[in-house]
């Protein structure tokens, strides 16, 4: 594992605030209780392999300064490991009516008769957490229509694309 250069971290910064929005300095500020030291850490982001990992800045045996690999470079994708963090910050959110939870899990987008509630000012391309009528975190899709214009939408009108769910781990 290796640190982030500055394009990386910009990348995945910017792919995590389409989600957390403001919430990102929650995420780069908080003390980790983790590892052998007593006091509180930091969390912090590390890549191998083409893929970044948020670990514990004090655990054992996590390297700090490693030759840095060539790798390509690409779009950054956000998996469903990564749901907890997202919820626990989330900007935008939308809850399910629990007829349509299933639908979803299974990979379909999100229609506006499964819409049980639904955040204000969402616009179209912002990430969106999907939740459970009981705030369960079910997975996470980008916003294809607006908070505004989903009261006037058909009721198998989309409102969120799917990316990512619990089923999917």
């Amino acid at each position: 594992m290796r640190p982030l250069d500055e394009n990386e971290t910009t990348v995945v910064f910017e792919k995590i605030f389409k989600f957390v929005g403001n919430n990102l300095k929650n995420i780069v500020e908080n003390p980790s209780h983790e590892g052998p030291e007593s006091d509180p850490g930091r969390y912090c982001f590390r890549l191998q392999k083409n893929r970044v990992y948020y670990a514990s800045e004090s655990l054992p045996g996590l390297p700090r300064d490693l030759h840095r690999e060539v790798h390509p470079r690409g779009s950054f994708h956000l998996t469903i490991m990564s749901l907890n963090l997202l919820a626990a910050n989330a900007k935008h959110k939308v809850w399910l009516k629990p007829t349509s939870e299933m639908s979803f899990l299974y990979g379909n987008h999100v229609l506006k008769g499964g819409l049980g509630r639904i955040t204000d000012s969402i616009v179209p391309g912002d990430g969106v957490v999907v939740f459970s009528m009981s705030d369960v975190p079910l997975g996470f899709g980008i916003a294809a229509k607006s908070t505004q214009d989903c009261r006037k939408l058909d009721p198998n009108g989309i409102v969120v694309l799917h990316q990512a769910d619990i089923e999917s781990i």
